[in-house]
């Protein structure tokens, strides 16, 4: 590959890194949902209504409005914003954030398993919001829309300049309605689409492996083996997951390899039941209280499958995908190929504000069954695997291929 490829490629990686950290980053927070019980209560240092330090807040911000040279830079909102971003930042805690009214919405709704919308993957480049790709079956697919294509105006408004959240905002809507957009292909064809939204389901779990077919290091194609992607834990991942287990054994498979990679959470509650699943018994995971007590969930007996599982994870792994990989592993019920995971093992639950936003708060932290942290630390690997740039020249699936290599070797 010559210099000018190869640092496309590297500025193509960028990207993807940029995206998934952003991802990551923000998901992470919003995977857990709130205990079934509350968490026992430790009394406040100071009421708030009747300590005089939080009012200096307003008495600092009536003089900035008064005084300060850029007046549109100490209007209300800007300072508001600051004194929410300053509160969270003294927490020292990149679980616990403030979301706005849009964001939440957004974000309430991605784990639920579908959406309304037109069905689309977006990421963000340079100024503009891209198509990754247009969900199957859905009205984006049907209408033409294609990978790549340069999101340029929504309803006849520019978008350059929009965030993700924001196009995301207003290419969603209610089912029947209709968004128009504006794009320009990889060719630099410009065109437009008028697209009625629908009900978009979203699959969680897939098992269509990378390239389309599963491969050995030798480039065989591998017939005995079965694999299965978990890309988030939503309401319908515990089903969805079953269905994809018991139509590998009906297939004859000997093995599971279990991709979890940028894999960024979800539910607390469908995590721990897909756990449940692939365990006979053992503990799954130990919540630790802010008033230091604990609760530990533990499988109960039978499993939807026997057969050996191989999981395959990376450093974009977060919070229910480490839950599960340690899980299993430290059950003896599975390997884990690939790099050490994110590092979130913290359990936040959301509390809805009076403007439609949200506080998502960090409760408890979690412990793997061997009493390990996963916060900060990851869920270190069985088999570890580094992704070279030779391997992204070859399109070779590094991680995949060591874990079928693991599988088979682990197999009767």
């Amino acid at each position: 590959m010559n210099s000018k490829a190869r640092g496309a490629v590297i500025s193509m990686m960028a990207v993807v890194i940029a995206v998934l950290l952003v991802a990551t980053g923000f998901l992470a927070r919003v995977a857990t949902e709130p205990a079934t019980t509350a968490p026992a209560q430790i009394a406040p240092t100071a009421d708030p209504s009747s300590d005089p330090r939080w009012a200096l807040l307003a008495e600092i911000a009536e003089v900035l409005q008064t005084d300060y040279v850029e007046p549109e830079a100490a209007a209300s909102e800007f300072l508001l914003d600051g004194a929410i971003r300053g509160i969270f930042e003294a927490l020292n805690d990149p679980h616990s954030t403030y979301i706005d009214p849009d964001t939440f919405a957004l974000s309430s709704s991605e784990f639920e398993g579908a959406f309304e919308g037109i069905g689309a993957n977006v990421s963000l480049q340079d100024d503009f919001v891209v198509i990754v790709r247009p969900l199957p079956d859905t009205p984006a697919e049907r209408a033409g829309l294609m990978a790549g294509d340069i999101i340029l105006e929504v309803d006849g408004e520019s978008a350059e300049g929009w965030s993700v959240e924001q196009a995301v905002l207003r290419i969603r809507g209610p089912i029947g309605t209709t968004v128009r957009l504006k794009v320009r292909h990889l060719d630099g064809v410009t065109a437009e689409y008028e697209i009625e939204r629908d009900n978009i389901q979203v699959a969680s779990v897939s098992t269509a492996p990378p390239g389309g077919v599963l491969r050995d290091e030798a480039g065989e194609i591998v017939e005995d083996l079965a694999y299965i992607r978990i890309s988030s834990y939503t309401r319908t991942t515990p089903q969805e997951l079953e269905t994809a287990l018991l139509a590998a054994e009906a297939d004859g498979a000997r093995g599971i390899i279990l991709d979890v990679r940028s894999n960024p959470g979800g539910l607390l509650q469908e995590t721990v039941q897909l756990v449940d699943m692939l365990l006979d018994g053992g503990e799954i995971v130990t919540q630790i209280e802010r008033n230091g007590s604990e609760r530990t969930a533990t499988a109960r007996p039978g499993m939807v499958t026997s057969l050996p599982i191989v999981i395959v994870q990376d450093a974009f792994s977060a919070s229910g995908a480490e839950l599960m990989a340690a899980a299993l592993q430290e059950n003896g019920r599975a390997l884990i190929v690939g790099e050490p995971s994110f590092g979130k093992g913290t359990v936040n639950h959301a509390v809805r504000l009076s403007n439609g936003g949200a506080v998502y708060v960090s409760i408890a932290r979690w412990l793997t069954p061997a009493r390990n942290q996963i916060e900060g630390r990851g869920v270190i690997p069985d088999v570890p695997v580094t992704l070279t740039l030779e391997d992204i020249e070859a399109g070779r699936d590094v991680f995949v291929i060591r874990a079928v290599e693991v599988l088979r070797a682990s197999l009767p």
